[in-house]
């Protein structure tokens, strides 16, 4: 065995190691949801084959040729027996793109299918595409609803001014992708959800409206719009059904993670927050209910966030965020929340149907003034010390 052999060898049963890692539930949690202790995709995760040119006579040093940069905000989606993540994966060049990764069990043993997704263009081409949220409809297609990214060519020598469009996909098998036209909406979108119902035989959008690209300005809130034909979609009327509030988590602005959970108490919502600190923005989850008769209609609401970044899921490319497009409800009532770090690294927590309708049931809202969090708290050492 020649000299590149034998490091192409050592290289595999490194990335082999890596793959099959046993994950395990992190110990003392918050009786909420179990954080696993490893991460689930990282850019290393990503097969040598992207990476690597194993020509010896190309490469003898045995070089990553393409290099990889984080793997992070997953759609999520139960296919046949397998969990599997449409994983937005960032390349060294900044460029993200979308790839299958699926898993037996849904916590460890993610592995990436042998290519990339070939997403199709819509008329104007984007520059960047990522965070795509997983719907399987009620009219039999899944869907793949993304922010589409393009210079804003308005301000010419602004390289840094951008455009955000909700890109709209579908498909049957998650390998060949039907590109539909953007979302016509009159203000940017970067969070767009497909809700997975007919709603008065309409296509149902939560939409989160922004006037610029990172600038909320006059929109911000999660919103909701009705569609007629998802192969023309254009939103005409935009209503806003969870508000951003001053001095809270969602201050800055907030959006819809995944498309929500039917229950029977009602459709259970994950979603993000975001609100400025001295060191940047502050990405949080949190979640919220809404009626099944009407899931504009908010029933329940925990106040303050429901997972944040914890010890080394703080630190990567933009620290302090913790982000989730993707979470998948098994026939049994547990529930796998996928969740990014610092905008690097794939993480999951797992809960049940149960303990997040109790979470979101019977946890106290947020009053919005220190008065009414101190008087929040005493009331249950009270109750406590009736409970002795």
């Amino acid at each position: 065995m020649t000299d590149f052999a034998k490091r192409v060898e050592a290289l595999r049963a490194h990335h082999e190691e890596l793959l099959t890692r046993k994950n395990e539930p992190a110990e003392w949690g918050n009786g909420i949801y179990d954080k696993w202790k490893n991460p689930i995709l990282t850019a290393e995760h990503t097969p040598l084959e992207w990476r690597y040119d194993f020509c010896e006579q190309d490469n003898p040093y045995l070089m990553q040729r393409i290099m990889m940069n984080a793997t992070l905000n997953s759609g999520a989606i139960k296919w046949g027996d397998k969990y599997v993540l449409i994983v937005r994966v960032e390349g060294a060049d900044r460029k993200s793109f979308f790839a299958v990764a699926e898993s037996p069990n849904g916590v460890d043993n993610f592995r990436f299918w042998d290519e990339p997704i070939t997403m199709p263009d819509d008329v104007i081409p984007a520059t960047n595409i990522y965070d795509m949220r997983v719907t399987r409809h009620e009219d039999g297609w899944i869907y793949g609803v993304f922010c589409a990214e393009r210079h804003d060519d308005s301000q010419p020598g602004n390289l840094s001014a951008a455009t955000a469009t909700a890109g709209i996909a579908r498909t049957k098998d998650l390998k060949t992708w039907e590109r539909l036209p953007d979302l016509k909406t009159q203000s940017q979108q970067r969070n767009v959800v497909l809700h997975p119902e007919f709603v008065d035989g309409k296509y149902a959008f939560y939409t989160r409206p922004q006037d610029g690209f990172i600038d909320t300005g006059s929109g911000g809130g999660i919103g909701w719009a009705l569609v007629d034909d998802i192969t023309h979609a254009e939103v005409k009327e935009e209503k806003i059904i969870n508000a951003r509030h001053y001095h809270t988590i969602t201050e800055v602005k907030n959006g819809e993670g995944p498309h929500p959970i039917k229950t029977p108490k009602g459709w259970l919502h994950l979603a993000h927050g975001v609100r400025a600190t001295a060191d940047g923005l502050r990405y949080v989850l949190y979640m919220y209910m809404t009626a099944l008769d009407d899931p504009t209609r908010v029933i329940a609401q925990p106040g303050g966030f429901f997972l944040v970044p914890q010890g080394d899921e703080y630190l990567g490319d933009v620290m302090n965020v913790a982000f989730a497009n993707g979470w998948i409800a098994d026939e049994d009532g547990r529930v796998f929340i996928y969740y990014a770090s610092a905008d690097t690294r794939m993480h999951v927590a797992t809960s049940t149907i149960d303990k997040l309708i109790d979470y979101c049931m019977n946890t106290p809202e947020d009053g919005l003034f220190t008065a009414a969090s101190v008087e929040t708290i005493k009331k249950l050492v009270a109750k406590n010390k009736n409970n002795k």
